[in-house]
Parts: structure tokens; C-alpha cells; sequence
């Protein structure tokens, strides 16, 4: 089956998540199995967000985000850090021009102005220029924890006055990173990790989680499909039964 004929059936089946989020597992581990140094195994990574990228629009998800830098990634050895900075700045500006060709709307969250001041330019700018488009919203996490998210949507509903008895899990969203977003529908994680990480942890309560053993430098756009697929299998419930789903659906009707 070709790409086109994938993209087609996926979208025949319909419900297509709106929003997909990635842990983008195993750089590393890429680099040593293939004798290379870590920063070649990012390197090679960011063909695979690329091609991520293209195939989301294509398939006309609205939102893309991507666990990039985490805060405790500033605990890896200086060198690294110095080299994923240094990738950060050359892909935003290398990429920037395709993404606008595409239509793709940049966004960054996290704690951008820790940033070194290059990279954080260099990603202002790009949102600037991308800011019109009305395609895919490619969401860049980082500098980014869930813990820290949610520290700073505290602190800003604390600054705001809002008496503690009015504080609702819906004025919690409102202050977080991705307020003007909706949650994710699907979170993919690579390399074989089964876990969050502290990625978007209100956000996801209840995403679909779809794990798998591919390192990040070889995934590609038939794991997407695959990932996306399983989704389409899945009946999500919310915390309600299978019989008030059924009756729900009895109630709307053909459309």
C-alpha cells in the first residue's frame, strides 16, 4: 500500500486524533548500537520530526507537540547540552521555510527565556513568522516539565486573585502552556519506555497511549500510520460505561 493510499484509508475511517503528542525516545541509544556519538543520534532524529511533521499536516491533525528539552535534560554532560542547543538553533532556522510552505503554525512551551540566548531568538522569530498560518500547529516542548507547568499555572492563578473556593480543574487548564489547545487524543512514545516522563501530565488524563520498541532516528511515517490506527480502534469512555456510550450514540443518530 502507498503512502497516499495509507493517508486515504486512515482518513475513510475517520476519527483521526486532533492531537498528537510524541516522547521522542532513543537518540542515544541509536548513536551507540550504530558506533556514533550521541549528538549524531539527535542529528539523525530530527529527520524523523521532519517527516513526522509532513505526514500530520497531510493527514490535517491540528496539533502536533513534541517533547524536545526537558528541565532535567540540563543535567546531561555540558558537551550535550551545548550540542542539542546548538541542533535546536540550526534546525528552527533551516526548517522554518518549509514549514511556512506547508502552512504549519510554530508554538513553543515551557520555559523558553532559560534558553540560551540564540536558541530562544532563533525559535522567537520563527513563531513570529509562522504565527498566520492556519495548518497544523507544531508544538515545541521546551525547557519543558509537567511538575514545573503546573507550578507556574498555580502561580499565576495565585498573582490573578481568584479565591481558592472558585478554582476549578477548568480555570487549572486555562493557565497552562497549552490553554488555546485541546488535550491530546494520542501521546506515542518511542524506544520501548512505558512511561510520561513528566510530559504534559494534567493534559493527558486521558490521552491513548501507544507505545513502541522503534528508536526515535527510525521512526517514520508507517509507525505514525500504525499509531494512528490502533487509535481508531480504541473506544474511549471517559469514566463512562459501554452501554452510555451506546445509548449516547442510539440518541444523535445517523448524521
Amino acid at each position: 500500500m502507498t503512502d497516499a493510499e495509507q493517508q486515504a484509508a486512515l482518513k475513510a475511517r475517520g476519527n483521526l486524533p486532533r492531537h498528537i503528542a510524541v516522547i521522542m525516545d532513543g537518540n542515544g541509544r541509536w548513536a551507540k548500537q550504530n558506533g556514533f556519538s550521541r549528538i549524531t543520534g539527535h542529528r539523525h532524529g530530527v529527520e524523523s520530526v521532519r517527516e513526522l511533521v509532513r505526514a500530520s499536516a497531510e493527514l490535517g491533525i491540528e496539533v502536533l507537540s513534541l517533547y524536545v528539552f526537558s528541565t532535567e535534560n540540563w543535567n546531561r554532560p555540558r558537551h550535550e547540552v551545548i550540542g542539542l542547543m546548538r541542533l535546536l538553533r540550526q534546525t528552527i532556522l533551516r526548517e522554518t521555510d518549509e514549514l511556512n510552505q506547508n502552512n504549519v503554525r510554530l508554538r513553543a512551551s515551557g520555559r523558553i527565556d532559560d534558553l540560551p540566548p540564540a536558541a530562544a531568538k532563533a525559535l522567537r522569530d520563527a513563531i513570529t513568522t509562522t504565527g498566520t498560518n492556519t495548518g497544523l500547529i507544531l508544538n515545541l516542548c521546551i525547557n519543558y516539565s509537567g511538575k514545573a507547568e503546573l507550578v507556574d499555572a498555580i502561580r499565576e492563578i495565585v498573582r490573578s486573585g481568584i479565591p481558592a473556593e472558585a478554582i476549578t480543574p477548568e480555570t487549572v487548564a486555562g493557565y497552562l502552556y497549552t490553554a488555546d489547545l485541546p488535550e491530546p487524543d494520542l501521546l506515542i512514545r518511542t524506544s520501548g519506555e512505558m512511561r510520561l516522563s513528566n510530559f504534559l501530565l494534567w493534559q493527558t488524563a486521558y490521552t491513548e497511549l501507544w507505545f513502541t520498541p522503534v528508536l526515535w532516528p527510525d521512526f517514520r511515517r508507517p509507525h505514525l500510520y500504525e499509531a494512528i490506527g490502533a487509535f481508531q480502534q480504541r473506544q474511549r469512555r471517559f469514566g463512562k460505561t459501554q452501554d452510555q456510550l451506546f445509548v449516547e450514540l442510539r440518541e444523535i443518530g445517523p448524521e
